[in-house]
């Protein structure tokens, strides 16, 4: 039988999220609490590889995993051939261009051919470069970027922000945008060929966990002379679900999955509608 490997960063920002994602997708970690290379998961078949985040793309693309979780700033830093199953919707960063608050370096017309750029993405910052026919040097660093205008680095850095706030802490200003990225799953070419039944199901299951997020299962009661009051103030993301009660002729039950921010005012007006027993439920996975 043919088993596959997850490729999981293993330490960052964006390792634990990862890890829940493929618990909540039913692939827990059998031995999580000692986080060896290799965990096993409770799918025999399918084995969790813990990587550097920076690393993935190329484990990926070389097979030495099937699957992988990384961002797409380091996809495409490592020029990594693989292939894109799933957005992940969290981890989202821009890789941005910033000069230092003083530096008069309001947008890319004002960059000097002789200056230096510090980053931790070479690669793309160099295409960048070539794109807008800038010729600066770049130096690699490998830490603390933010860093390089102050102590001489460099005139300009690139550097991931979520929110902008590090970089406002630094005393630097966004000049231009590189690259939006976020967190997907990745797969190897080859290993979607050989063994996909195996890596279909884990797409499956965590776009499954995906579609679920902020979800709720809405069930209740409802008389039937009020069925239609209840039909008019129910949104919900397949249709109401409507089954009889046994014990009750002039009763049904109803349920539907709705989003997780309409909850507390739509339970009132189903109240209104005429609906009782209303049960608020979490959802796992929607397949």
């Amino acid at each position: 039988m043919m088993k596959i490997k997850i490729a999981v960063p293993s330490k960052g920002r964006i390792s634990e999220p990862s890890i829940n994602i493929l618990e909540k997708a039913g692939l827990g970690l059998k031995d999580k609490e000692s986080r060896k290379l290799i965990s096993k998961t409770f799918n025999k078949d399918i084995d969790v590889l813990f990587a550097r985040a920076s690393d993935i793309p190329e484990f990926v693309q070389d097979g030495i995993a099937d699957i992988g979780i990384t961002g797409i700033d380091l996809i495409n830093e490592n020029e990594a051939d693989v292939v894109e199953l799933l957005d992940l919707k969290f981890g989202k960063t821009k890789l941005v261009l910033a000069a230092p608050e003083d530096s008069n370096i309001a947008s890319i017309y004002d960059i000097k051919d002789e200056m230096t750029v510090a980053t931790e993405f070479p690669s793309l910052t160099k295409k960048y470069l070539e794109e807008n026919d800038l010729k600066l040097k770049i130096v690699k660093l490998s830490g603390s970027t933010e860093a390089a205008p102050f102590i001489g680095v460099a005139d300009l850095i690139t550097d991931l922000t979520s929110t902008g706030t590090t970089l406002k802490m630094n005393h630097l200003e966004i000049v231009d945008t590189l690259l939006e990225s976020s967190i997907v799953l990745i797969a190897n070419k080859q290993s979607i060929e050989t063994k996909k039944e195996l890596i279909e199901s884990v797409s499956t299951s965590i776009k499954g966990v995906l579609d679920a997020n902020r979800k709720k299962l809405l069930m209740m009661n409802v008389k039937t002379k009020d069925l239609n009051c209840v039909k008019e103030v129910m949104p919900s993301l397949g249709g109401l679900t409507i089954s009889d009660v046994l014990s009750d002729e002039e009763t049904v039950a109803a349920q539907a999955v709705i989003d997780e921010d309409i909850v507390f005012d739509l339970v009132n007006k189903l109240r209104n509608a005429g609906a009782r027993d209303i049960l608020v439920v979490p959802i796992e996975r929607i397949i």
